[in-house]
């Protein structure tokens, strides 16, 4: 052995140069989702001065070179030196690591900034940043290039004494990042989320690049309005949104909620503004409230005879658009991401005000409580039968004899990491899928017509309808409480429909049902969409594929428009036989598939998206498309 290992192998790390050594610590990843939080965490910062009550109006700019401006009117980080440092406030926070004003001495009784590190995080990867505090009547400046400090902090002008704030303006460094672009709609999502649960802050949103925009979100009803937003593709059970709000041990509690028609239920939980997709304490309490309060009811006013089993939770939960927000001043939350709150406290407080209120609600509303629990014991019945279907699609092992669905042309190699499905619409497309794959890897299974819009279905119809349980069968992992991801029989799950409207239709429908039945399956990256090519061109006896209008035109650029050229629009997978099939969508080694992935911190938006497109309201639905239809092609 050669290489040494000696007191000067062990490194240490000076300041910021751990941040840039492993960025994926501090921010989750170097990708898009770690770019954009960049900005949450300087904008974080300027929520907390509003959660503190002293800022009420936050302006977050993308200018032209890609860059980003911060803007809030709170007090604006102190200028004075901090004598433990011996430097500027500001510089502390914008230099050290777990520097910051919410580790206790007054400052903010809560926050959201991640770990005190936030700040300084921010500068140690940018190539450069840029902070401007207005304070008692003049503005201060310092800059930093990847965190080293350009010049000491300097007054560089004066500003009428009443402005006060904090700008901050930094560019991500491309050295760190893979990709440096912001997007406008990213931003947009979590901003107006976070509009939402500061109540009367005001958020304003600028893109400055080629295709201008600006939004201001500022609500006034706080959550009460993030509900009504969630439920707008549905027709709410009844007009009020229920709001509870309440300090019990320190903790603050709001929550809202309203029942409409669908049948799933979207619980969204958060502390101190930042979401917590796993749940926790605080989304447990609701949960138990919310059950013993409307058994308890239910009982009382003889909507439940004693003979009759409780509701369950899920039952009362069905059709539930509900926010649960609470305030904690020293949060502790299971895992480095914060997705999953720990405070034992928290599920008391919650608990204990949503159990009073709710029951407050109850007695003074007999019509809603009575609508809602009429909506639960149907929920309650259905679940009973659905019960009995699912037992019968419950996967066998061979010894009890159920077979795989019969139309399942399944692969020879039983390894599911080697193993892949093929969702395939129709059995003409099915046919040529069968004989074009590789037998030892690949499975066919043909769906036909499509399939049950699970938005708009009850559990019972669910697991009656013979497509769905095909695929439950065939995958393997069973659907809800009996979701077992390691049964899963194939690691790629491939949806392949025709590339026209209704092979989009198809496949949104299959979406969705594995997003509300087995969403685990995406977010572990199981989920794939196949790409069929849209052309096929032949000339002097060489055949080209294209998968869009443009490459087609590129081709045709390649080889010369000329009457020798033939060009084959393919409708429908259909049309090809098993060898083209083969070489163009289902060969490893050249096809295309398109990865479906769900960011977890934006699913309020996701469930939207999937209520819009798939939900009963027509006006959300026609507002969605023409705001996302801009690049559609006629196809005559």
């Amino acid at each position: 052995m050669s290489a040494e290992y000696g007191a000067d192998q062990i490194q240490i790390l000076e300041g910021l140069e751990a941040v840039r050594k492993r960025p994926g610590m501090y921010i989750g990843s170097t990708s898009a989702r770690g770019l954009h939080h960049l900005v949450y965490e300087i904008v974080d910062n300027s929520v907390d001065e509003a959660l503190a009550g002293f800022c009420n109006t936050i302006d977050v700019q993308i200018n032209h070179d890609n860059s980003i401006t911060v803007k809030d009117n709170g007090r604006g980080i102190p200028v004075g030196i901090q004598k433990k440092a011996g430097i500027p406030a500001v510089e502390v926070v914008f230099t050290i690591l777990h520097a910051g004003g919410k580790f206790g001495g007054g400052g903010y009784k809560v926050s959201g900034g991640l770990h005190g590190v936030g700040a300084s995080v921010v500068n140690a990867l940018s190539e450069w940043l840029e902070v401007r505090i207005y304070q008692d009547g003049k503005i201060y400046q310092q800059r930093y290039e990847r965190g080293k400090v350009m010049y000491p902090l300097k007054v560089v002008g004066e500003c009428d004494p009443s402005v006060h704030g904090t700008e901050v303006s930094f560019y991500p460094d491309k050295e760190i990042f893979e990709e440096t672009v912001f997007d406008y709609d990213t931003l947009k999502i979590r901003l107006r989320e976070t509009a939402f649960l500061t109540k009367n802050l005001k958020i304003i949103l600028r893109d400055d690049r080629e295709e201008k925009h600006e939004r201001t979100f500022h609500y006034e009803g706080g959550i009460r309005e993030f509900v009504t937003y969630l439920n707008r593709g549905k027709v709410p059970l009844y007009d009020q949104v229920i709001y509870c709000e309440g300090m019990k041990d320190g903790v603050y509690v709001e929550v809202s909620m309203q029942h409409n028609d669908s049948y799933t239920e979207n619980l969204y939980s958060f502390v101190n503004n930042i979401n917590t997709p796993e749940g926790g304490t605080h989304l447990t309490g609701f949960k138990n409230a919310l059950t013993k309060t409307f058994n308890d009811y239910a009982r009382k006013n003889k909507l439940l005879k004693d003979s009759e089993d409780s509701l369950s939770g899920e039952d009362i939960r069905e059709g539930l658009t509900a926010i649960i927000s609470v305030k904690i001043s020293e949060p502790q939350f299971e895992g480095q991401t914060k997705q999953k709150l720990g405070n034992s406290e928290a599920r008391g407080a919650v608990d204990s005000i949503v159990s009073e209120q709710l029951t407050y609600f109850l007695e003074q509303n007999p019509a809603v409580a009575k609508s809602m629990l009429e909506k639960s014991i149907l929920a309650q019945r259905a679940r009973a039968a659905a019960r009995k279907a699912r037992d019968l699609t419950r996967r066998k092992t061979a010894l009890e004899g159920m077979a795989l669905p019969g139309k399942l042309a399944d692969c020879s190699d039983k390894n599911p990491e080697r193993c892949e499905i093929y969702l395939v619409e129709g059995d003409s497309a099915g046919g040529s899928a069968k004989d074009a794959r590789d037998k030892s890897t690949q499975a066919i299974l043909p769906l036909r017509g499509k399939i049950l819009n699970v938005e708009k279905a009850r559990l019972d119809r669910i697991y009656g309808n013979a497509e769905i349980k095909s695929m439950i069968t065939a995958f393997g992992t069973g659907i809800h409480d009996d979701f077992d991801i390691t049964k899963l029989r194939y690691h790629k799950i491939i949806i392949m429909t025709d590339a026209d409207v209704d092979g989009a239709h198809i496949s949104t429908l299959l979406l969705t049902f594995i997003y509300r039945f087995m969403p685990e399956l995406i977010k572990q990256g199981y989920v794939y969409l196949a790409q069929p090519p849209l052309y096929k061109i032949e000339k002097n006896k060489r055949v080209w594929y294209a998968y869009s209008d443009a490459e087609l035109n590129d081709i045709l650029k390649e080889i010369g428009r000329d009457s020798s050229n033939k060009i084959q629009r393919y409708k429908g997978l259909g049309e090809m036989d098993a060898e083209q099939l083969w070489e163009t969508t289902m060969d490893p080694e050249r096809r295309i598939l398109l990865r479906v992935t769900m960011d977890e911190e934006t699913t309020s938006e996701i469930d939207l998206t999937f209520t819009t497109l798939m939900g009963d309201q027509v006006e959300p639905r026609r507002e969605f498309i023409e705001a996302n239809a801009k690049y559609g092609t006629l196809d005559i």
